[in-house]
């Protein structure tokens, strides 16, 4: 009966996959998302994020610099602040934004 048993996992180890250049079991699962990557994805589904949840929520030390870092990416972050405390949300720029950008840019205005 034991002798039935080691046969029996030894064959079940013997049919599984393994990976050619780790020589070992192959291990499905996801890839880690980064925690700025989670921040901006709730803002994109347009939640307001608070600085204290960007903190504790997302894990983010310096919630500005991911927001100064998201804007050079080109996403319009708006920061608002309250008597609650700083928020951000993503919004669509004006046009007055876009024409003092195009200004920097070109140097000409824009009506």
């Amino acid at each position: 009966m034991l002798n039935f048993i080691k046969d029996f996992i030894s064959d079940s180890e013997k049919t599984t996959k393994t990976n050619k250049k780790t020589k070992g079991k192959v291990v499905m699962g996801r890839a880690k998302i980064a925690n700025s990557t989670k921040f901006l994805n709730s803002m994109l589904r347009g939640a307001s994020v608070s600085w204290t949840d960007a903190q504790n929520k997302f894990n983010l030390k310096r919630p500005r610099a991911v927001v100064d870092k998201l804007r050079e990416e080109g996403y319009c972050v708006y920061i608002n602040k309250s008597s609650n405390g700083t928020s951000y949300r993503i919004g669509t720029p004006s046009k007055a934004i876009v024409a003092a950008g195009l200004m920097a840019l070109e140097g000409q205005a824009y009506a």
